[in-house]
């Protein structure tokens, strides 16, 4: 990828990643990952309860087939305030 490509990729991943931070997510997670790690954690299904969620889940799996199952960084989420994965719970 060419340099002003790489920038450009880089600076949607920070506010990605800012957007993440402001909804009390992880700051180095996307949203796209924490929308896959709920529904993940839901059985494949976003809450009712959570129609933003589900919407933004729904609206980016159309442009992008499976995006926020595929975008689930396991490694990540731990640091935010709420929806933390239950990786390792027993």
């Amino acid at each position: 990828m060419r340099k002003l490509g790489r920038y450009i990729v880089n600076i949607l991943l920070s506010i990605d990643q800012l957007g993440n931070s402001l909804l009390l997510g992880d700051p180095d997670e996307t949203i796209s990952s924490r929308l896959g790690r709920i529904k993940e954690k839901w059985g494949g299904t976003i809450p009712a309860r959570r129609p933003v969620s589900k919407f933004t889940a729904w609206w980016l799996n159309k442009i992008d087939k499976n995006h926020v199952e595929d975008a689930i960084e396991h490694d990540e989420g731990k640091d935010g305030l709420i929806d933390k994965p239950d990786y390792g719970a027993v």
